[in-house]
């Protein structure tokens, strides 16, 4: 790194690193929880500062985000949903172009991971009754806090506006040291602050509408699903899902029996999810319905080893570990191998994933060098999750995360079973039987007689929860028993509150033949739109000396249309070949685009390069002229050409598609292009 920047970053990163070792001391000396979410904030808030100001020193990028969203808008890639009646954000409608890439991108997907990893890919419904969300958390936390315009009604989110006002206060010249500092604490806290205290902060500032300047109503915590009824009665309610996974853990049972009952195995799903975003913006990155593709890969939580896992240990990848994170220290290129061997990450079925995912994403279009894999800091991760990385791209919007693989343990799969009362466990066989000393089955034993009396005819529900309950949940159950006396559960929408008199907590020891496991879950997440804004920023480019001429330079593999077939001219002799290497490549499954429009040769290489279209074949009077028929094809990223034979060529580019051949390759072998030698006049002649 220069050494000037370094000088600048240097106390940026102390700061950090002071934050991170003082909020490391207040976990140990078991500080209050609201000063360690205080001193969190304040850490988060130093390492968004250090990563600013490290993006913002570092070469920009020779992307012109305007340029490449006139062309992704103008060649119909995509374009906001509804628009001739004055579209809808956060919704978008994809145009030929950007759903054959979309579908390519998919494909590519399906063959990395269902085909070479032989994972069961299922297709579940998108409607989701309540009760499964609400089991899953998604009910009761899936929110973020809202406000209203009060005269127009345009919606804000609270947080985002927030910090928007103090910022703008902060620029002003007369706003006072003592002021600022003030305002920054405030938007170091922002994350934890209550719907109460959001509210006295909107008013303390005096937070108005910024379109119009109406007042706001006070912030309310809104739901980020989709809401509806499932049913013409409506006593069903549901959401649209705001993502795949719940449907791969709710069918555990029957993807187990169909891998004949062995762990590990994995599932996955691609389809679309909802989450009605406030505030959508930054084109495909935040929006209200998105597609997305995951896998849960069940494994054993004693036996987190993957057999494949030395095929990707050699891979270099840029990991940014928690550790790094809150020393202030930067990313750094590290062997998979010895991030597994160092515990960098946490296990080699997670390292055996994050290196497919980095493999996939190189291979679709995603530039090496710009990413990352970012490991969340303990206070990030869910309290269920054992480690957790995002895959993260460097965009002209700064870092943006595009795929999650995250160890989520067995709490899923814990949840639905204590919800539905069916065990969703995996059994595996002991050589001999064992029988444990220590305490090794820990269940509730209920009193009928007490909890009968107490709920009459619900009684039955009670008893049937409790029976189900894992050893995890009935010792903290326990222990709120001997603290306070009682405790409460909820099932089938009744509550029931139960004491000592009711309920007994039961430990005895017990031989087992086979032993029943919950699986743990490593669950890589991709969201695809995320995914092709990537792959968009990272391969567009301005030809060389001619502004006007912009190309994607996609792989061939995921490119909208492998090939474009030119006739030179609209002459009639052309004909016969376009329609002979059209049928051709048809039967060898390439994708191609005919344009036989009476522009110049040049501007239709422009036109097609212009959409991604790998490479083109053209058809000129030294292929009618000469035996045996030969055409040119062009490579869209070299603009160099090579000659073959017609009858060659639907292979050629089938194998360019497929990676099986490189242009480098189809260059050693066949003669570069300089010129047709014959012309139309030779035609006539003979």
């Amino acid at each position: 790194m220069d050494g000037n920047m370094e000088e600048v970053l240097a106390p940026l990163r102390l700061a950090v690193k002071e934050q991170g070792d003082l909020v490391r001391q207040m976990k140990q000396e078991g500080a209050p929880d609201v000063d360690v979410t205080r001193a969190v904030a304040e850490l988060k808030a130093r390492k968004r500062t250090l990563e600013a100001k490290e993006l913002a020193m570092q070469p920009k990028d020779d992307i012109d985000r305007t340029k490449m969203e006139d062309t992704l808008k103008r060649r119909f890639f995509y374009d906001q949903a509804f628009a001739i009646y004055g579209g809808v954000s956060g919704l978008y409608d994809f145009g030929p172009v950007g759903c054959a890439l979309k579908n390519n991108i998919l494909q590519t997907w399906r063959q990395h991971f269902i085909q070479e990893e032989q994972i069961l890919e299922i297709d579940c419904t998108m409607l989701t009754p309540e009760s499964v969300l609400k089991t899953s958390g998604h009910v009761d936390k899936f929110a973020d806090y809202m406000v209203k315009d009060v005269k127009n009604g345009e919606c804000f989110r609270a947080d985002h506006l927030l910090k928007a006002h103090l910022q703008k206060l902060m620029s002003d010249k007369k706003c006072t040291a003592e002021k600022k500092a003030e305002m920054e604490n405030v938007i170091t806290q922002l994350d934890n602050y209550t719907q109460q205290e959001l509210t006295d902060l909107f008013g303390d500032y005096k937070v108005k509408s910024p379109t119009t300047g109406n007042d706001l109503t006070p912030p309310i915590s809104f739901n980020l699903m989709f809401q509806t009824s499932i049913g013409p009665g409506g006593n069903m309610p549901g959401y649209l899902r705001p993502e795949t996974a719940q449907g791969i853990f709710l069918n555990f049972k029957r993807l187990l029996e169909f891998n004949q009952g062995k762990l590990p195995f994995a599932a996955a799903q691609i389809g679309n999810s909802f989450r009605n975003e406030i505030s959508p913006r930054s084109g495909l990155i935040r929006v209200r319905e998105f597609t997305m593709a995951e896998i849960e890969h069940f494994v054993d939580p004693v036996e987190k080893v993957h057999p494949k896992f030395p095929n990707v240990a050699d891979l270099e990848i840029i990991l940014y570990s928690s550790k790094a994170q809150t020393s202030g220290q930067s990313a750094q290129i590290m062997r998979l191998g010895d991030a597994v061997e160092q515990g960098v990450i946490n296990n080699s079925v997670l390292g055996y994933f994050i290196g497919r995912i980095y493999l996939y994403l190189t291979k679709v279009g995603v530039a090496k060098d710009k990413l990352r894999f970012r490991q969340h800091m303990d206070n990030e991760m869910a309290h269920y999750a054992c480690d957790c990385w995002d895959a993260e791209t460097k965009t002209s919007y700064g870092w943006i995360e595009i795929v999650g693989c995250a160890d989520r343990s067995c709490y899923d799969l814990k949840c639905h079973a204590r919800a539905t009362k069916v065990p969703l466990v995996a059994e595996k066989p002991l050589k001999e039987p064992i029988s444990f000393t220590f305490v090794n089955v820990v269940q509730f034993e209920p009193n009928k007689g007490a909890i009968g009396k107490a709920y009459k005819k619900d009684a039955k529900l009670a008893m049937e929860y409790l029976s189900v309950c894992e050893e995890c949940f009935i010792t903290e159950q326990e222990q709120l028993l001997n603290e306070t006396g009682e405790f409460t559960i909820e099932t089938e929408g009744k509550s029931f509150k139960l004491t000592k008199d009711m309920v007994s907590i039961k430990r005895f020891q017990k031989t087992l033949h086979v032993e029943e496991v919950v699986p743990n879950v490593i669950e890589p997440s991709f969201g695809i739109g995320r995914i092709m804004y990537t792959i968009f920023e990272h391969t567009f480019h301005v030809r060389e000396g001619d502004e006007q001429r912009t190309y994607f330079s996609f792989p061939a593999t995921v490119a909208p249309y492998k090939c474009s077939v030119l006739p030179l001219s609209q002459n009639q002799e052309f004909v016969p070949f376009v329609r002979e290497l059209s049928e051709a490549m048809t039967k060898n499954g390439v994708s191609h685009k005919v344009d036989d429009s009476s522009g110049s040769i040049g501007r239709r290489y422009a036109r097609t390069d212009e959409i991604g279209v790998a490479f083109g074949i053209t058809i000129d009077f030294d292929t009618v002229n000469k035996t045996p028929h030969t055409a040119t094809l062009r490579d869209r990223d070299s603009m160099r050409q090579i000659r073959a034979e017609v009858s060659e060529l639907p292979v050629i580019i089938r194998d360019l598609a497929n990676g099986t051949l490189t242009w480098a390759e189809v260059e050693s072998k066949y003669p570069i292009f300089e010129g047709q030698e014959t012309s139309k006049k030779d035609t006539v002649e003979e």
